[in-house]
């Protein structure tokens, strides 16, 4: 099993800044991809990025520019560096990760592993 603990959240400003962290822990070999997801109330859940073990990613239309993912496979790591936050961007951020390494053009939506969440909250 693998566990997943985030980190990070809180209340920002639109057009602040956060980052989030995610820690991974137990069965860590069996992880390839990491991501990012979130939910927004009323919403579904949405991939918001995602890294491969070799570093490929991908990002939401809706991120693009402003949210940069990385990874520390050392530390068993990865990271949500959100820049230039907007209030619908306000959500549960949760932390995913896969045993698949393959990253296509759609979020997978069945990842492997999930962590319980952090909010992130941006006021107008």
């Amino acid at each position: 099993q693998v566990q997943l603990v985030e980190s990070g959240g809180g209340l920002v400003q639109a057009g602040g800044s956060l980052r989030l962290s995610c820690a991974a822990s137990g069965s860590i070999f069996s992880i390839n991809v990491m991501g990012w997801y979130r939910q927004a109330p009323g919403k579904q859940r949405e991939g918001v990025a995602v890294i491969s073990s070799g570093g490929i990613t991908n990002y939401a239309d809706s991120v693009k520019g402003r949210f940069t993912i990385s990874r520390d496979n050392a530390k068993n790591t990865v990271y949500l560096q959100m820049n230039s936050l907007k209030p619908e961007d306000t959500a549960v951020y949760y932390c995913a990760a896969d045993r698949s390494d393959y990253i296509g053009r759609y979020f997978n939506s069945n990842m492997d592993y999930w962590g319980k969440g952090t909010l992130v909250t941006v006021s107008s």
